[in-house]
């Protein structure tokens, strides 16, 4: 396996000037716009937000991407890997194409002007983040992206704390959501960075697509499901690995705020390594979208009915019981209390007064699910995702009813999420 990534972070004098630019560069329009940070705070005051985010990308052909989402980056610093790219303003190297994509572009540089931390730039890209516009602590962070081929090539869905600006890296934290180097073209990588377990200690695994596949041939999807105890990567809805505290061998777990989003396509680097004689450019980063929800599931809020399952079944507390331990079930719906499931902001589902639980913590295939007194735990964490599965963060894996039964008294049970009708969750 390949060594673990670099960072891809900003020198910190580097992005807190950036920060200073954009909003210089904003006042001639009027007074400060919603969601920024103004010129004297610190950018841990960036807002928190509450709702739904995301970009589809719908535009013109050619356009730059909505100012009032993202904030592009610029410069040749070589961002502490000795990267070989100058990111570019504007839609020189990022635009929308018109059919619903943003396109970030790596090519060669024409311009014997731009200046990189190692003489004239080689090659232009872009990379563009929501420091000023979006943070979020908690919830589901997903982008749709064809990435590009190559050896030398970087790009990358990731994550910074808005308190990048006063802690200064690795204590912001940084989140990889998916980086590829282009000598690897059929995998991915998911890392976390903090505070001793930063640069090449970063904690992460890598995910492959099966027969020799290459992510540059198609579209795939990139996830985190990230709640105060647990982050969980996924590619394609199928969750490849988990990380909580117990992880960092007494470090410091520092995805307790909100953090910020990044796209970006680099050229070389530490990690990488320089483009050679079998490199082609440009090479293009096609992302379809970025959709982001709160923590507790895809209402971005509360919602409290009946949850149906397969066949129509709704999900049941067996007997009507509020006793600890009580199996969850498939019945036939009926209306009553025991059907009646709140799903909460807080990541909880409950019903009768206790949450639903996944017996002993366990991140076994098969385990049983129970109704059991809250308690905060990993156990009763749960995200309803845009598939309509529910997954639980702390062990990767989704309610499910057996075989895909239907059948009435079925008792549900934790298993590996692989986007089967026996996984399907729908509220109402």
């Amino acid at each position: 396996m390949a060594a673990a990534p670099r960072t891809r972070r900003w020198p910190l004098g580097g992005f807190v000037l950036l920060l200073a630019t954009a909003l210089v560069a904003a006042a001639p329009f009027g007074s400060t716009p919603t969601g920024t940070a103004s010129a004297a705070a610190p950018l841990a005051a960036a807002p928190v937000a509450a709702t739904n985010w995301g970009d589809d990308f719908d535009g013109p052909s050619g356009s730059a991407v909505d100012p009032a989402k993202w904030t592009m980056e610029t410069g040749g610093s070589g961002n502490g890997n000795h990267e070989l790219q100058y990111y570019t303003a504007g839609a020189a190297n990022a635009a929308l194409d018109g059919q619903g994509h943003l396109v970030i572009t790596a090519k060669r540089s024409t311009d014997p002007g731009l200046s990189c931390w190692y003489g004239t730039c080689q090659y232009t890209s872009a990379r563009l983040n929501t420091s000023r516009t979006f943070t979020q602590a908690y919830g589901h962070f997903e982008s749709r992206i064809k990435i590009p081929r190559g050896q030398g090539i970087w790009p990358a869905f990731w994550m910074l704390g808005n308190d990048l600006g006063t802690v200064g890296w690795p204590t912001s934290g940084e989140l990889d959501i998916m980086e590829n180097i282009g000598r690897e073209p059929g995998t991915v990588h998911g890392t976390i960075h903090g505070p001793g377990y930063s640069g090449a200690a970063g904690i992460g695994a890598p995910y492959s697509l099966p027969a020799g596949q290459s992510f540059a041939d198609a579209f795939h999807t990139f996830a985190v499901d990230w709640s105060p105890t647990a982050i969980t990567w996924s590619v394609d809805g199928t969750a490849y690995q988990t990380r909580t505290p117990a992880d960092l061998g007494g470090n410091r777990w520092v995805f307790d705020h909100p953090f910020f989003l990044i796209l970006n396509l680099a050229v070389g680097g530490d990690w990488p390594g320089n483009p050679d004689g079998s490199s082609t450019y440009p090479q293009t980063m096609t992302v379809d979208y970025v959709h982001t929800t709160t923590w507790g599931g895809s209402t971005g809020g509360t919602y409290t009915g009946r949850i149906t399952g397969p066949g129509g079944m709704c999900m049941d507390v067996a007997g009507g019981s509020s006793a600890d331990s009580t199996p969850i079930q498939l019945h036939n719906c009926t209306g009553n209390a025991a059907q009646q499931w709140t799903v909460g902001t807080d990541g909880t589902v409950r019903a009768l007064g206790k949450c639903l639980d996944v017996a002993a913590a366990s991140h076994n295939d098969g385990a049983a699910i129970q109704l059991y007194t809250c308690n905060g735990t990993s156990a009763q964490q749960w995200t309803h995702r845009s598939g309509n599965d529910f997954l639980n963060p702390g062990s990767g894996k989704c309610l499910d009813s057996p075989n895909g039964s239907a059948a009435d008294g079925t008792k549900l049970q934790l298993w590996t999420c692989n986007g089967s009708g026996a996984q399907k969750w729908i509220f109402g």
